[in-house]
């Protein structure tokens, strides 16, 4: 931005009057704002910023508190104020859960935690709540989820008695999750949570706004280059980041190691790339740290399951040369510092097992592979019906819920989700769906149903298209 020039800077702010003085918080965003404001204060940029004071905002403490003669003007009033865009938390599904919990078995007592966001994210920040206030029953969750010959001295499986710290580009409700459970705790100057952009649900920021000053005083919002960097006051920030994990997700993987994460081969960008390489170099510039990169080994393709670990691709977010740990629903696979060989071995073994045989022809072809290497039994197992297997129990023990930090869903739309997930995998089968339709034909349903029906406004249909698509759904509510 500072190098092609800019005039103007636009900024949602909260707003507070205090003994007749306004001071306006950047709130959710001070990510690059401060930094530009440091470059305007330093003789580096030159240009106006303007404030949109907005009524749903949490003035949120630290250096995004500005007096009002920093901004060149502000628009405050009913006509400018409106509804925060407020995406709702997704569920949570099996492949998620069992990423988030392989990966809560990495995250270090009295160390540093960065999350991504997304169901990962919260998948994780939930196996963190377990296994501090339910040791035992996290211990029994990764007893069934790993394989048979995973050394459960390599993971960290202890309550947070020291606690952490959290320091990441973006927050999201899953952090105010882990400090209300106690994990969140170890301070750095007062704070236990530095970000410097956040986005969630309505109730995300509700709770923001309802914090006593005393609590919302340990989350302080920084620029982008505190979080994302350790230059500036570096000394600083290697002092209080001890044994960071970095928690990120990736769309693929190789079997060397590099990860996909933005774009596609073809050419086509999928999402920006964040924060991530930023952390991904922290993770190997800090003693102790550790990138960690969360994919789910498999992908529908229309009615085809692709495997997400690739021989090779022709993109690379993070090459093989920062190759450090990475985590499917499958487990762990630790592969920094190793040869090309044991970094193949390591990825065959938290791939699908339907694509195993495949990738490691690829391998051995290749010459990467030894020709007589065999994937370990424990490993051959890798299938979707052993997760669901493995988590059952903690599902029907209440968890594991879909939505383990709250939701702006309604009961009826979190009973229809599901229903609309299962029906969106069984339309890739015509004769499923045949089975389907004539289920929810001689079905009647319950009021709960009716319920659900009502809310996609197909309690009276009144044509042929409507009444197949509510029998349909009513054939996925009775699953």
């Amino acid at each position: 931005l500072l190098a092609r020039g800019l005039n103007v800077v636009t900024q949602l702010v909260a707003k507070r009057v205090v003994d007749g003085v306004t001071r306006y918080s950047l709130s959710c965003n001070t990510d690059t704002t401060l930094d530009i404001l440091r470059a305007r204060a330093q003789g580096g940029a030159s240009f106006k910023l303007v404030g949109q004071v907005n009524s749903e905002l949490p003035f949120m403490p630290g250096l995004g508190d500005l007096p009002s003669d920093e901004f060149s003007a502000v628009l405050d009033g009913p006509a400018t104020d409106f509804p925060l865009f407020a995406p709702p938390s997704e569920p949570i599904g099996d492949t998620k859960y069992a990423i988030g919990l392989h990966a809560a078995g990495l995250v270090r007592d009295g160390g540093t935690l960065q999350i991504g966001i997304g169901q990962v994210g919260d998948a994780l920040a939930q196996g963190l709540v377990i296994r501090h206030n339910n040791n035992a029953q996290f211990h029994a969750i990764m007893k069934r989820l790993s394989p048979a010959t995973e050394p459960a001295s390599a993971l960290e499986t202890g309550p947070f008695e020291k606690g952490l710290y959290g320091v990441s580009e973006m927050l999201f409700e899953a952090f105010l999750g882990l400090i209300e459970a106690g994990i969140l705790k170890r301070e750095v100057d007062g704070t236990v949570l530095h970000g410097a952009f956040f986005l969630g649900p309505k109730s995300f920021y509700r709770a923001l706004r309802e914090m006593t000053p005393d609590q919302i005083a340990r989350v302080q919002m920084m620029p982008v280059s505190f979080t994302n960097e350790l230059y500036g006051e570096e000394d600083k920030k290697r002092s209080a980041r001890v044994d960071a994990r970095f928690i990120n997700n990736a769309m693929m993987a190789t079997l060397m190691g590099a990860a996909i994460s933005d774009g596609l081969e073809n050419g086509q960008v999928v999402s920006g790339v964040g924060g991530q390489y930023n952390f991904v170099a922290q993770a190997f510039a800090l003693k102790g740290a550790r990138s960690i990169l969360a994919l789910e080994s498999t992908r529908q393709a229309g009615n085809k399951t692709q495997s997400n670990i690739r021989w090779t691709y022709a993109h690379e977010t993070i090459p093989r040369h920062l190759r450090d740990v990475f985590v499917t629903e499958y487990g762990i696979a630790d592969v920094r510092g190793k040869s090309d060989a044991d970094v193949i071995a390591a990825m065959l073994g938290v791939s699908d097992s339907r694509f195993q045989d495949e990738l490691a022809r690829a391998a051995k072809g290749a010459g990467k592979l030894p020709k007589n290497y065999e994937i370990p039994g424990a490993y051959r197992e890798n299938f979707p019906e052993r997760i669901v297997d493995a988590l059952k129990p903690a599902r029907e023990a209440g968890l594991l819920p879909s939505f383990p930090f709250g939701s702006d869903f309604t009961d009826v739309e979190q009973r229809l989700i599901p229903a609309l997930e299962f029906l969106q995998v069984a339309q890739r089968t015509p004769l499923r769906m045949a089975g389907l339709l004539w289920r929810g034909l001689l079905r009647t349903g319950d009021a709960a149903d009716q319920a659900c029906l009502a809310r996609l406004g197909l309690e009276r249909p009144a044509t042929f298209s409507e009444r197949a698509y509510r029998a349909l759904v009513s054939a996925a509510l009775a699953r």
